[in-house]
C-alpha cells in the first residue's frame, strides 16, 4: 500500500465528534467507576481502624460528584432538551423524579457512614443506591443519548 492509498484511506473515514450525549455517558462511566471503588473501599478496609472516616471521605466526594451531575443536568442540559425536543417532556420530568429519589437515598447512605454503622448496614445501603444509579443511568441512557448529541459537540474539557 502507497502512502498516497493509506493517507486517502484515513481521510473517507470521517471521525464522528464526541457529542454532548457521548459526554453524558463518559460521565455516567466515570461516576459508576467511583461507586465500584466505593464498594470495593468498603469490602476491604471495613476492618481498618480508621474505616469510618475513610469512608465518609470517599462517600462525600462521590455524593458531591453525583449531585453536581444531576444539578448540572436538571438546571442545564434538562430544560435545553425539552425546548428542543418538547416530546422527550415526560421523559425528563421522571429522570428529574428519579434525580430527587437518588438525592433521599444519598441522605440515607450519609446518615449510616455518618452514624458509625456496622459496614453490612452501610454495604446494603450502597447497594441498594447502586442498583438504583444503575436502573436511572441506563434509562437516561437509552432515552436522551441520542437527542442530546444532535444538540451538538461535547465541551473539551480534557
Amino acid at each position: 500500500m502507497t502512502d498516497d492509498h493509506a493517507e486517502h484511506e484515513s481521510s473517507t473515514i470521517p471521525e464522528r465528534p464526541r457529542g454532548m450525549g457521548d459526554f453524558l455517558v463518559e460521565a455516567h462511566d466515570w461516576l459508576r467507576a467511583e461507586l465500584a471503588a466505593l464498594r470495593d473501599r468498603l469490602d476491604h478496609d471495613a476492618a481498618a481502624a480508621d474505616w469510618g472516616e475513610q469512608l465518609r471521605t470517599h462517600c462525600r466526594t462521590f455524593c458531591s460528584a453525583l449531585t453536581e451531575h444531576h444539578t448540572g443536568e436538571d438546571g442545564g442540559a434538562f430544560p435545553v432538551l425539552a425546548r428542543r425536543f418538547p416530546a422527550l417532556a415526560p421523559v425528563l420530568a421522571e429522570l428529574a423524579e428519579e434525580h430527587r429519589a437518588v438525592h433521599r437515598m444519598q441522605a440515607e447512605l450519609g446518615d449510616l457512614v455518618d452514624g458509625d454503622r456496622r459496614p453490612d448496614e452501610v454495604r446494603a445501603e450502597l447497594d441498594r443506591l447502586s442498583a438504583a444509579l444503575e436502573a436511572h443511568f441506563r434509562y437516561e441512557e437509552r432515552t436522551i443519548v441520542a437527542a442530546l448529541n444532535a444538540l451538538g459537540p461535547a465541551p473539551d474539557i480534557g
